[in-house]
């Protein structure tokens, strides 16, 4: 799996550069998301403007991290999520879980005008 983290004001940004996550990603994916969910944080932001698609393990890597963030109302943005991956989230409801934006930037935005 390739990514990268950044932390910019106590908001995790992590970059996922895998076009494609399956199971053979998705299980570092969820090992990864178990670390940096952690409670505190202000905000996690996951950014899948690379990924192409995704299957129901990749799908269920994002949830954990929505768990164990969840309960401390600290929220989980997607970013830049492809028409594809977007339609198979809407198919599953799980875009009912999340909230998404189109960039970091536009996330950013929108966390700093809730302050």
């Amino acid at each position: 799996m390739n990514y990268t983290i950044e932390n910019k004001d106590n908001v995790v940004i992590f970059k996922l550069e895998n076009q494609t996550v399956e199971s053979s990603v998705s299980a570092e994916l969820k090992a990864k998301m178990l670390i940096i969910a952690q409670n505190d944080i202000d905000a996690l932001i996951i950014d899948l403007s690379k990924v192409e698609a995704i299957d129901s393990s990749g799908l269920g890597a994002l949830l954990l991290a929505n768990r164990q963030l969840k309960e401390n109302e600290i929220p989980v943005i997607l970013v830049g999520v492809r028409e594809f991956v977007r339609s198979l989230m809407s198919m599953t409801k799980i875009d009912e879980v999340f909230i998404f934006f189109d960039s970091i930037d536009e996330a950013i935005g929108a966390l700093e005008e809730e302050e």
